[in-house]
């Protein structure tokens, strides 16, 4: 979600990645005309885009959130993703200050308000889910709307703990994100493992809660699921998409149990290899599709020149 996804595309489709991309919208600071032009990107971005780098790019319809895209766009741009056939993703209940606005202006919780809007369907996903109460647990579990959680954002902004274990039990489809830069310094989905393995049990004031093996299926299959991707398991017929772990490490030794090192221990320095259906990406460490200490210099003289940008204005 978010800006420049034609530049985002690019690089994805060059790096090898398989990815869900979205140009993300907010109304609420625009004038009716902006508005619009950032809703109408959206949709056209969502339709351009899905299918593109050999099928590894799907896309999708971003409303950022439902409390910064107004009502009436919402009533009447979310048909028009439907027509084009692209899930719809937005953040839902990341703070309370998500939830008391449209629970004083439209009377409901949240999610029901986005049911009521079309936005609560079998393809679509939301992101974070902190602060929902039972019947919106129920309403995700009745609709088949997948949740992605982001667990060390939610500490990071205080934004609160997401109650995983009663989503699961629930029968919610939770996958696991890093939500953005801003909120989170590392992006390492292995690291966003292990928090959620123990965010989840102080949730739930419960040590069992949020076991190994539910977050390594978080980690993979879960959040594939949530987010419509064929991806996420190694079985016949699905996609080669694999990371191979280096376990000759001391924090990984003894392998009494893969998955709880997995969950507890492993980090993203111990991936040696990666896979993307079925072409190698990296190997041994060493990134095959890209010039990494190009991307990195790049990435260093464009925050410097953003900066500077800043600090002159």
């Amino acid at each position: 979600m978010y800006f420049h996804v034609p530049e985002i595309a690019a690089a994805v489709e060059e790096a090898g990645l398989r990815a869900r991309l979205g140009h993300g919208v907010v109304t609420v600071v625009k004038d009716d005309e902006g508005a619009r032009e950032d809703l109408e990107t959206s949709l056209e971005i969502a339709a351009e885009y899905d299918g593109a780098a050999d099928g590894r790019i799907s896309t999708a319809f971003m409303p950022h959130s439902l409390t910064t895209v107004g009502t009436e766009y919402l009533e009447e741009y979310v048909p028009k993703a439907r027509e084009i056939g692209v899930p719809i993703h937005y953040h839902a209940n990341e703070t309370e200050d998500e939830v008391t606005p449209i629970v004083e202006e439209q009377g409901v919780r949240p999610l029901a308000y986005a049911a009521e809007k079309g936005m609560l369907e079998p393809q679509d996903f939301v992101a974070h889910g902190v602060h929902v109460d039972e019947s919106e647990i129920g309403l995700l579990a009745e609709a088949g709307t997948g949740v992605i959680h982001c667990p060390a954002s939610n500490m990071k902004l205080a934004s609160g703990m997401a109650p995983v274990q009663r989503l699961r039990e629930a029968g919610v489809t939770v996958g696991l994100g890093t939500d953005g830069a801003a909120s989170n310094n590392d992006l390492s989905m292995l690291d966003e493992a292990r928090d959620a393995a123990m965010l989840g049990k102080l949730a739930a004031e419960d040590a069992a809660a949020v076991p190994a093996a539910t977050v390594a299926d978080m980690l993979t299959a879960s959040s594939a699921d949530a987010i419509g991707l064929e991806s996420g398991r190694l079985e016949e017929g699905e996609p080669a998409d694999l990371a191979v772990l280096d376990l000759e490490k001391a924090h990984l030794t003894p392998r009494h149990d893969l998955v709880s090192h997995l969950a507890y221990a492993a980090a993203a320095s111990d991936v040696r290899h990666t896979i993307c259906d079925g072409r190698v990406l990296m190997r041994d460490r060493e990134v095959l599709t890209l010039e990494e200490t190009a991307v990195r210099e790049r990435a260093r003289d464009a925050a410097g020149e953003l900066v500077a940008r800043v600090d002159g204005e």
